[in-house]
This record gives structure tokens, sequence and C-alpha cells, in this order.
């Protein structure tokens, strides 16, 4: 869980600085489009529109905004005309990368995500190169100051969760895609706000990285994660607080 507990306390805090850009927005627009496109516009009878509007809420998305997206994912307006695509690569020191991707034009971003690939010093790859070093999981994560871990993990399990462990300043919750929406809904039940909440990739096991490839995979997560189609990234890398410290002492 190394690797994914690290990307993602990075990609919290960037998420912050995207969100008070409104960066975030172009993102959380495709994903409503395309709940509402695959369950329909009411989120009462579309639980995965439903957390994605909640998810557009909290980044503060205009009301607007959100209307007009699932107006688009139910052909009430042009613009729902969205893939879902999967990109596998392979990054510096051989990390595994996977990114989910939303586009509207698959000719144009596979090229542009290859390239990023090419310039950090990796390789876009064919269908199954990265897939099978990862599980596909829920992935929970709750503030330590909301909860005690054997309440979280009494609620968890109950609803269908795997397991819940610390990790640093939270609470991580995972569990199976197919019980996802029955803990998310339990978590929601027992009014605990979540830090966030994700279908993702999980790695089986992780890559240690020396400063030198450390900097470059993170370059590379860095820039995938910027492009607008991509609506997540993970990838199987560790890095120790030792090489995190030189890496942030040299920014």
């Amino acid at each position: 869980m190394a690797g994914h507990s690290h990307w993602a306390n990075i990609a919290r805090k960037k998420s912050a600085v995207d969100a008070k850009r409104g960066k975030l927005w172009s993102k959380l627009s495709k994903a409503i489009i395309v709940a509402a496109r695959m369950g329909g516009g009411d989120p009462d009878a579309n639980l995965r529109l439903r957390y994605a509007i909640n998810d557009a809420k909290a980044v503060s998305m205009p009301k607007d905004n959100i209307e007009r997206a699932i107006k688009k994912g139910t052909g009430e307006l042009d613009g729902g005309n969205l893939e879902e695509v999967l990109y596998e690569g392979i990054g510096p020191a051989g990390v595994a990368i996977m990114c989910d991707i939303l586009t509207d034009n698959r000719n144009r971003t596979a090229p542009e995500i290859r390239k990023m690939f090419e310039v950090c010093g990796g390789k876009l790859g064919a269908t199954g190169c990265a897939a099978w070093t990862f599980d596909r999981k829920g992935v929970i994560l709750i503030s330590a100051d909301k909860t005690d871990e054997e309440s979280l993990m009494e609620l968890a399990i109950e609803a269908g969760a795997d397991d819940v462990r610390r990790d640093g300043d939270s609470f991580e919750v995972t569990c199976e895609p197919d019980a996802y929406s029955d803990v998310c809904d339990a978590v929601a039940a027992a009014d605990l706000e979540t830090e966030s909440r994700e279908l993702t990739w999980v790695p089986k096991d992780t890559i240690d990285l020396a400063v030198g490839d450390a900097r470059n995979v993170l370059k590379l997560m860095e820039r995938l994660d910027d492009h607008d189609d991509v609506q997540s990234v993970a990838a199987n890398f560790d890095i120790s607080d030792e090489v995190m410290a030189e890496i942030d002492a040299e920014d």
C-alpha cells in the first residue's frame, strides 16, 4: 500500500492547490458527464452521479456547472461524447503506472500522454504491461481525529470493507469495487467526513526509489495528473522519508 499512500498524500495536497485555481472543475465535470450518461441524470437513482456531484461540491464547483455537466451526460446539451480509457506505462526505474482517462479525442490524448512518459524517461506501454502488478480497490481516507480505529473498523467491515489501517494522520479503508458504494454509504451515514474516496489501482508490491529516480517519477506523476484528460494516476513506487526530505530540500 505504500506506493499508493505516498502518491495519495502528495495528490491530496496538490488537489487543494488545483481546487483553488478551479483546475479540478474540468476533471470533475467529465466525471459527472460520464456518470449521467451511464446511469441517468437523477443522483438519487444513480450512485456514481451522486458521488461525482458530491466531489464537485467539495471543491466549490458552481451549481450551474454541475447542472450543465449533467445535461451533457443525458444528451440535453452537446459535449457529452467522452470515452473511458485505461493507459498503462513504465516509468523511470521500472515503476508501473496506471492512468484512468476520460477523453473526447483518443487520437489527441494518446500522443500527449506518450510524450510525457518519454520526456521523463518512461514509456507508454501496451494493455497489460502494468495492470498485473495492481489490484482494483476502493480506497477511502478519513482523518484520524474524526473517529477511532475500533469504531471505524466495526463500521467498515460490516459494510463489506477488506481492511482499515492507520496511515499517518488518516485511517485508510480499503474494499473490493463491488463493495465500494456500500462502504461509502456506511461512512456517510455515520457522519464521517472523508478526505478522499476513489476507486483506484493499489500496487501489490512497491519499488524503493533513490533520489534521482524518485525525482523523475514524481515529475512524471505530476505532469500526468495535470493533464485535463487524466482522471487519476497510480503507481507502484515507495519513497523513504529520508529521500523525500532530500528532494524537498532541493526545491
